[in-house]
């Protein structure tokens, strides 16, 4: 046992834990949720298996989900991590927000084979029953209203993640197609380790990050947040956590995507660095001040 806990106690939440998970009262949840935030990880593995037996038993999925993603993605201990994966298993499309992350762990080479086969499991069995739940919907387009027939909505799902009928389809897709060349076209400024970025504080940004030796992917269009695809400035896969560089606060439609886009992260929980023009001038300090602020919210997480 490597944590601070005083003996008696680390041994009364594991029997607690243990009672939890085989009382089948899905009213544990909040319980169970504040086991997970405890510094033994013995506690947060036998709360993330406890929270996957209360699934059958009708476990509120949001609150389970929720409390189970920190565990299964970001955990310093690998055990925790593979039975809270194992845990959103149960949860099947409610853990559908979590498929890009699951995605990212199963690739990440610098985790245990055991949670990267684990995360791999996990996503596969969420998609199952995304399929399955999706097979019974009725879907109609979010334009014009029009219900919309499976190959409609698969269309629409691979190419938007919304639903569109075929005639909506084509019209966003035009109209996507133009703004993806804006921005291809927009990438003109080289950073030192040779991504295109659109601007010079978008540049700053990048060397910065490489100079920390931070790993970034730049404008990765395929990240999802809450069904939506979203292009993040930069994302850090090894902290999960987002970069934004906000370079048109003047501009009222610019304004009004960027609020909305904060929004996505805000409801999806996840961890976002905002930038902004005016901080150019000292642009990279500013990205370590912030980067240093969730490195201490980091130093409060459950210990191994």
């Amino acid at each position: 046992m490597k944590s601070f806990m005083d003996r008696q106690e680390h041994q009364r939440l594991v029997r607690r834990a243990v009672e939890l998970g085989r009382a089948t009262d899905p009213a544990a949840v909040p319980e169970l949720a504040d086991l997970l935030r405890m510094p033994s990880a013995e506690i947060r593995r036998l709360a993330a298996s406890a929270l996957g037996k209360l699934a059958a038993f009708g476990a509120d999925p949001a609150a389970a989900v929720s409390a189970l993603a920190a565990v299964a993605l970001r955990d310093p201990h690998p055990q925790a991590r593979q039975y809270a994966l194992k845990a959103l298993k149960a949860y099947g499309g409610a853990a559908e927000g979590l498929l890009h992350d699951l995605d990212d762990l199963a690739a990440n080479p610098d985790v245990l084979d055991y949670v990267r086969l684990a995360a791999a499991s996990a996503a596969r069995t969420i998609r199952e029953a995304c399929r399955i739940a999706e097979g019974a919907a009725v879907h109609r387009c979010m334009a014009c209203g029009r219900e919309v027939a499976a190959d409609e909505y698969a269309r629409a799902q691979k190419a938007f993640q919304r639903t569109y009928c075929d005639r909506c389809f084509d019209e966003v897709f035009l109209k996507r197609r133009n703004w993806e060349t804006n921005v291809e076209l927009n990438k003109t400024i080289q950073a030192a380790d040779g991504t295109v970025v659109q601007s010079d504080g978008e540049r700053i940004i990048a060397e910065e990050l490489a100079a920390l030796g931070i790993a970034y992917r730049y404008d990765n269009r395929f990240r999802i947040i809450k069904g939506y695809a979203i292009r993040p400035d930069f994302h850090l896969p090894e902290v999960d956590l987002y970069v934004e560089y906000w370079g048109m606060e003047g501009n009222l439609d610019y304004q009004i995507g960027m609020l909305e886009k904060r929004k996505l992260y805000q409801q999806a929980g996840k961890k976002l660095v905002s930038l902004y023009a005016r901080e150019k001038p000292r642009l990279r300090e500013a990205l370590r001040e912030k980067l240093a602020r969730f490195a201490k919210l980091d130093d409060r997480a459950p210990g191994p």
